[in-house]
């Protein structure tokens, strides 16, 4: 997954040397800068074409979250910044990229072994490209993160260094383990407690503990369904939950039924017999997130024999926004594109992971909702727990790129000063300068009337 030279079976000791060799190409230093490109155009119009693709009663939404603070608009602007990023320098080194490494688009789920892990849990925009477009996208988002909290850039700058450290440090660990033990390796909640200050622990445990003191669904159940009416029903709460009154909804169940059957035949057969023991009982339009709000998603409710719930969650999956800058994905299929790059970058990856094209042609992926999910609580770190949120983002970020990638020549690359580490403090401030810009330029476009927002209260 590489585009620099070196023969098809060249060892640990000729990559880690190539990509050391690199530097006298691209010395590390050369990633600080940034410059915005003429070339680029509008920001909003780039914002704008993706509407396109989504909803246009639920675009208004999207605008008014991205629309709250400079931090809310990077997380819906990846298109943009991935256009940004296609102008940086690159060692030419791909691996399969999440796309969007944004801090909030990390957290904690359940692995099938109900084991808690942390991870990248947001895998929409997945692709291979260079392994920089992901650190950089990540750095910059704990400088916003920190303005966000009222924090200092100082304090913004440290956190991004912790995490490009803490990405070029772990890169290396993998380079010296055994390929195997790489695939397999992960971040448990041991793992994460183990970082944190013995007065912190305490916080976290608890958070951990409920979080996975029953199933998700079970957890989920009585927050979303109204079972007055003398059935299970998914609760509306427009505009956020709601069930579809658009072309097509006197039959919308029966559509929904009929995908399904396309969605089983994508799982494993074994996946297949489990998803076999439940039946569908209702389905609900959700919005969800800032990036994906006003595509379409649904959540399901799925009841077993012995009655037991289960949510899944059917998401629209579009072309990445990375493809027009590192190349058309493998597969033509955007939900099956989601679901690959997912099984390459998790260490373990949700069992009702599937994929389906609905009945308009639009691609969707499956999974289950909200599998044990533990986010973090971002908008209450301080300078200790934002640094401490950088290494550990960090080291989930090296762990999905060494797991399908080249560990070893990222890290030749990298090497063991903390040149590199520097580079990426500079551009996260500069490209959180550049992200604040593009948000003011949003508030522009709103007075305007050239943007149609939807505050939620």
């Amino acid at each position: 997954m590489d585009k620099h030279h070196l023969p098809e079976r060249a060892t640990p000791e000729q990559r880690i040397a190539a990509g050391k060799a690199l530097r006298d190409k691209l010395p590390r230093p050369a990633h600080a800068p940034w410059k915005l490109q003429a070339k680029r155009g509008d920001a909003i119009a780039i914002l704008q074409a993706a509407d396109k693709t989504r909803l246009p009663e639920l675009v208004p939404i999207r605008y008014g979250r991205m629309l709250q603070t400079p931090f809310t608009f990077y997380r819906g602007s990846a298109a943009i910044m991935a256009k940004d990023l296609s102008s940086t320098p690159s060692t030419g080194i791909h691996v399969q990229a999440c796309g969007d490494a944004h801090l909030m688009n990390f957290g904690g789920f359940a692995t099938p072994e109900r084991r808690l892990v942390f991870d990248i849990n947001d895998l929409d925009e997945t692709l291979p490209a260079p392994w920089e477009w992901d650190v950089k996208r990540l750095v910059a988002s704990f400088v916003l993160a920190a303005r966000s909290n009222d924090l200092s850039d100082d304090v913004g700058r440290d956190a991004a260094m912790a995490c490009a450290k803490s990405y070029r440090k772990r890169m290396r660990d993998y380079a010296g383990m055994d390929v195997l033990d790489t695939w397999y390796a992960r971040i448990d909640a041991n793992d994460v407690l183990d970082m944190l200050p013995p007065e912190r622990r305490d916080f976290v445990r608890k958070r951990i503990g409920k979080a996975t003191e029953g199933t998700s669904s079970e957890l989920i159940f009585p927050k979303l369904v109204d079972e007055s009416g003398g059935r299970a029903r998914i609760r509306d709460e427009p505009p956020l939950l709601f069930h579809w009154t658009g072309e097509g909804s006197d039959r919308h169940m029966e559509v929904i039924t009929e995908a399904l059957g396309r969605y089983r035949e994508s799982l494993a057969e074994d996946r297949r017999v489990l998803f076999d023991r439940y039946e569908l009982a209702d389905g609900a339009m959700k919005v969800v997130g800032i990036g994906s709000v006003g595509t379409f998603c649904m959540v399901l409710l799925f009841t077993s024999l012995a009655g037991d719930p289960l949510f899944l969650q059917v998401k629209q999956a579009n072309a990445s926004v990375l493809e027009p800058y590192a190349g058309a994905s493998a597969y033509k299929h955007h939900g099956q594109r989601v679901v690959m790059g997912q099984r390459l970058m998790q260490p373990a990856s949700d069992i009702f992971l599937g994929w389906v094209t609905g009945r308009h042609g639009r691609d969707f992926y499956v999974r289950q909702l909200r599998d044990v999910k533990l986010s973090p609580l971002v908008e209450t770190f301080d300078a200790e727990m934002l640094e401490l949120y950088g290494e550990l983002c960090g080291w989930a970020l090296a762990r999905a790129h060494a797991k399908a990638g080249d560990p070893w020549s990222i890290s030749g690359y990298l090497g063991n000063s903390a040149k590199f580490d520097d580079a990426m403090g500079d551009f996260a401030l500069a490209y959180a300068d550049q992200a604040e810009r593009d948000h003011a330029a949003l508030k522009a476009a709103v007075r305007a009337g050239k943007i149609a927002v939807e505050m939620e209260r």
